[in-house]
């Protein structure tokens, strides 16, 4: 990885970086020396600025008040902690190796050493007779008051542990009614402690957007290092290899182990309104119209607007409430199809 990073050193045209995020995976692995050897290769390429947030996503039981307190002095000054669930069984199911104890130990633990900044990861829609499991992880949540929430819903994908049960009638997921009744608790009570949601799984105390990730929701570039990592330049998108071991035979001989995608002007504006949308910002009407000559379909904006999904302030396309239910459906029905 410290390979790639000097062969991708030309890839971003502006060398300062608002954020550095050690994510994908589990970074907490690493050893605060590691942590601090490659922030020093990526300073001898490109200028970190010196209020950038440098994110470190980690587990629970990685996270003690010693290497807690290691990496914040070697420059980490932000935690993303994938908390999930309070539930014990929850955690079981999910095969998670750390307990509820060790995730309240841990934001305690993060608080004392000096992290002022710092997410916890939240999962909804977990199989559950009714919704009493999920309003304890809300009110465990915000009994610790963490600065920044994310929260997901529940999803079982093909060839996962959750595919392989549910085809074999292991595991039953929820309905989307009961995913969508938890959603509503969510935003419900967030917004009723003083969070923003700024994005749809997103939410944050004043002044702790997350600045990493609002970049690529609106549109920034960036560079991604290591296997599978992502990379965007404005007008191409770069994929790694995701096998470890090619990955590194490719970096051996110097070659950078990535695919390139020119993106198509449809490309450009169907991402932009799949994540723009999502924000609390919204679609900006005169950017897609200026940059891509693009205007949304009358007749699907109507539709809408009419049955208040939607609403426009300021030319910016945003999501309601009743929109955010139907975020992925309503992106996609105004997309540019050829």
């Amino acid at each position: 990885m410290h390979q790639e990073i000097l062969l991708q050193k030309d890839y971003l045209t502006d060398k300062t970086l608002s954020s550095v995020y050690f994510g994908g995976g589990t970074p907490s692995v690493l050893s605060p020396a590691e942590i601090q050897a490659f922030l020093q290769t990526i300073q001898q390429h490109f200028d970190i600025l010196p209020t950038a947030e440098i994110t470190l996503e980690g587990n629970p039981d990685d996270l003690d008040s010693s290497y807690l307190q290691a990496i914040r002095q070697v420059g980490v000054n932000r935690l993303s902690i994938g908390i999930q669930s309070f539930n014990e069984e929850h955690l079981k199911l999910m095969n998670r190796s750390h307990t509820a104890t060790q995730a309240y130990q841990c934001v305690e633990n993060a608080r004392q050493v000096g992290f002022e900044n710092f997410s916890i990861d939240l999962i909804y829609a977990v199989p559950a007779p009714n919704h009493e499991s999920w309003l304890q992880d809300l009110t465990f949540a915000l009994q610790l008051r963490p600065p920044h929430i994310s929260a997901y819903c529940l999803t079982v994908e093909p060839n996962t542990v959750f595919g392989r049960w549910k085809d074999k009638n292991k595991f039953i997921p929820t309905t989307d009614e009961f995913a969508a009744e938890q959603f509503e608790f969510l935003v419900q009570k967030l917004g009723e402690n003083g969070y923003e949601h700024y994005e749809i799984s997103n939410f944050a105390l004043p002044n702790y957007h997350s600045r990493h990730n609002t970049n690529y929701w609106k549109k920034g570039n960036y560079l991604g290092i290591g296997a599978s990592a992502h990379s965007y330049n404005g007008e191409s998108r770069q994929y790694n290899i995701s096998n470890n071991a090619l990955y590194v035979k490719s970096l051996q001989k110097n070659e950078i182990p990535a695919e390139i995608e020119q993106l198509s002007r449809q490309d450009h504006i169907n991402e932009y309104l799949l994540t723009a949308l999502r924000t609390v910002w919204g679609v900006d009407l005169d950017f897609l119209q200026k940059k891509y000559n693009y205007t949304l379909p009358e007749k699907v904006l109507k539709t809408y607007l009419q049955a208040e999904c939607v609403r426009i302030t300021d030319n910016f396309l945003q999501l309601t409430p009743k929109g955010k239910l139907l975020a992925d459906r309503i992106s996609s029905d105004f997309f540019v199809i050829d």
